[in-house]
């Protein structure tokens, strides 16, 4: 039995993306100075970008169901970018392989947490 979602806060896949968002942001704050204001603040935005767009889209789907499967086509897009982005972290000795696998395999499952969302909801 599915459980009543009344906020996007209900959702299993806000609450994953959102407390990784944390934790990139965090760690991002330690990169080298020439990287704030670029690879840095990138990842920060698209990890951020995920949760927001959930939150956004949910707000709009009383209106449109379309439109909040639209917003969770854009959390997937984001999700997939930040592997790229992490790819970069890693090669530039940013993060280490281990924090690198792990974000990679979170990123993973919440798209596929996104994809089965916006298959199932109507």
């Amino acid at each position: 039995m599915r459980e009543t979602i009344t906020s996007f806060e209900d959702l299993d896949v806000f609450k994953r993306a959102y407390r990784i968002s944390l934790e990139v942001h965090r760690r991002s704050l330690e990169f080298p100075a020439i990287e704030q204001q670029a690879l840095a603040d990138q990842v920060r935005r698209a990890s951020k970008s995920i949760p927001a767009n959930i939150a956004e889209g949910f707000g709009k789907q009383k209106q449109s169901v379309a439109e909040f499967k639209r917003y969770l086509v854009i959390a997937i897009g984001s999700a997939d970018e930040m592997r790229v982005w992490l790819r970069y972290c890693f090669d530039l000795d940013y993060i280490d392989e281990a924090q690198w696998l792990l974000w990679r395999d979170e990123y993973r499952a919440i798209a596929k947490m996104l994809q089965a969302l916006h298959r199932s909801w109507s």
